[in-house]
């Protein structure tokens, strides 16, 4: 099973280019990462800490790492606009092919697309509606492009109040209407626990059409072996489904040595590989 690693929530003191060769250090050889035009310090995606493609695609070659993802739009529409709000339509497209025509320059082939927040008035199939159009034209361009795209269900208790998707049955549900081979579910493994859902029921139910996993414990997000989330078992049923794709660490330490956090991550992961 291949492990990645999402640069936005570790090292957050470095520069993006950093990360990669400190996560390669660690022990993984793949990563991710959220926007090409603003970065996570911390505590904010900062526009001042845009991503120079040249300096990521040499970090990744000089460390022998490849780019999984990034992400379309932000889960509010702030970056990239609303899929569920029609007015967002151009917008939107307008950032996914600008994503894609980033992705090519640091060799990445996939990204991650939110439907931005619930719409004041709208009903929800009228937003859903808006959700699978805004969608259908994306799939239709990644792939014309060669280019998957993710669909992300969030959780809406803690991380993501007001975010229109927090159900993955859902997301599935949308994913299946596209109809698109470039168009998949992002299973977040935190997110939907957070939400009380079955994760082994989904991740069974739901394995066709599921294109992407990420992962952190529960409570508080933080590293994987803590809180009530049994990950053997999850490891164990995504293996069971003929998943192939990468299984993604999107989560923020609680160990203040980030280095000596990952490195804890990549020896639990092996010996939870292992039990499965």
């Amino acid at each position: 099973m291949k492990f990645d690693v999402c640069l936005e929530m570790v090292f957050t003191d470095l520069a993006p280019e950093e990360r990669v060769s400190k996560i390669a250090a660690a022990g993984f050889d793949c990563v991710e990462l959220w926007f090409h035009d603003a970065t996570f310090d911390g505590s904010t995606c900062s526009t001042a800490l845009a991503k120079d493609p040249g300096a990521i695609r040499q970090a990744c070659t000089a460390s022998r790492v490849t780019v999984n993802n990034m992400v379309v739009n932000a889960p509010d529409g702030s970056f990239g606009g609303s899929p569920v709000d029609p007015n967002d339509h151009g917008k939107y497209v307008e950032r996914l092919h600008e994503v894609i025509e980033y992705s090519r320059r640091i060799d990445c082939r996939a990204a991650i697309t939110c439907t931005g927040n619930v719409v004041a008035g709208a009903s929800r199939s009228v937003m859903r509606a808006s959700a699978e159009k805004a969608f259908s034209r994306a799939a239709e361009i990644a792939e014309k492009e060669g280019y998957s795209l993710f669909l992300e269900p969030l959780n809406t208790r803690v991380d993501h109040a007001g975010y229109f998707l927090d159900s993955s049955r859902e997301a599935a549900e949308i994913v299946r209407a596209i109809g698109s081979p470039s168009f998949k579910l992002l299973y977040d493994v935190y997110h939907m626990r957070v939400m009380e859902c079955d994760v082994i029921r989904d991740v069974e139910g739901d394995a066709s059409v599921i294109g992407h996993f990420h992962a952190a414990g529960v409570p508080g997000r933080h590293e994987l072996d803590g809180g009530v989330l049994d990950y053997v078992a999850v490891i164990r049923a995504i293996k069971s489904s003929g998943y192939a794709g990468a299984f993604g660490l999107e989560y923020s330490p609680a160990i203040a040595d980030h280095s000596a956090s990952l490195a804890s991550m990549r020896a639990y992961l092996s010996r939870a590989v292992q039990a499965a």
